[in-house]
């Protein structure tokens, strides 16, 4: 079983991140959608990665995605030192934008690429919470 314990460190909140965080607080995670191109973003900034806009508009994602890539990591660094063994995996949200986050409450042997998942939040005690996935219920 992939840990639901892992570190949780706060998030170094910026002006161009703050609202992203606070949302997290309450269970919502942010996507930035450009005026301009229509093409919704992750991880927030100033100007649109696709067109260069900065017209950008802070929306509800659905929390919901699919794995587009992942591996079980042994041995972490720095706070996750002494984490065990964790999955880090990139996610292809539904609205478009791939995050790279942890997949939590599985079995790693379990996980398959393409497989549909959810976000959970994790307390860090500080400004934010930690968007992390989990396999989404089959019946969602």
């Amino acid at each position: 079983m992939s840990t639901a314990q892992l570190p949780s460190p706060p998030p170094d909140v910026t002006p161009e991140t703050a609202t992203f965080w606070a949302a997290t607080l309450d269970g919502k995670l942010l996507l930035q959608r450009c005026s301009n191109c229509g093409r919704a973003g992750y991880y927030p900034r100033y100007v649109c990665a696709h067109c260069h806009s900065t017209d950008l508009v802070d929306t509800e994602a659905s929390g919901r995605g699919s794995i587009y890539s992942y591996t079980v990591t042994t041995r972490g660094i720095l706070e996750y030192a002494n984490a065990g063994s964790y999955v880090l995996a990139m996610v292809e949200l539904d609205e478009g934008p791939k995050m790279i986050t942890n997949i939590i409450d599985c079995d790693p042997n379990a996980l398959s690429i393409g497989q549909r998942v959810e976000v959970v939040f994790c307390d860090t005690g500080g400004d934010g919470a930690l968007p992390r996935f989990r396999p989404a219920d089959p019946g969602l």
